[in-house]
């Protein structure tokens, strides 16, 4: 009796260390992830022509942007020196309450026309990429939030 005791408890530590073994090599075990698909050539091309007509346009609007930001301080700084210029304090104050008023102006101005080119770049990109029926791995809309605010 004893001796089929320790029989079935060999058999059974036996048993229980290979169920243990096969449990621990799969659990190591790498699965390969699926590859991805190929993307279409046709829809990364239709992508990349309207990724590419945005980012034109972004860059003009941008360029714009900035000229009229820099006119506007050059602006500032003439007024601002024939302010200082004047013979009276009243005359100077006048002067500076213009020279920084026109710059606000100016420079609000500048941000507006930006804002307004840079949603019509995107807009103009979210249905041209819209009509290439792209899938998300190629597509990059997700990054629209980075883009300069132009305040």
């Amino acid at each position: 009796m004893v001796h089929k005791i320790i029989g079935w408890s060999v058999v059974g530590a036996v048993v229980v260390l290979s169920v243990a073994t096969a449990f621990a090599a799969d659990a190591t075990a790498t699965k390969s992830p699926k590859p991805k698909p190929t993307p279409n050539a046709a829809v990364v091309s239709c992508v990349a022509s309207a990724v590419s007509t945005r980012e034109a346009a972004l860059d003009s609007a941008i360029g714009t942007y900035t000229q009229a930001v820099q006119s506007a301080y050059s602006t500032r700084a003439s007024a601002l020196a024939t302010a200082y210029g004047s013979s009276t304090t009243a005359g100077i104050r006048s002067g500076i309450k213009a020279a920084w008023s026109a710059f606000g102006l100016s420079a609000k101005t500048a941000s507006k026309t930006w804002k307004t080119s840079q949603k019509n770049a995107w807009s103009a990109f979210s249905t041209a990429s819209k009509a290439c029926k792209p899938t998300t791995d190629v597509s990059d809309t997700s990054n629209a939030s980075t883009e300069v605010s132009g305040n």
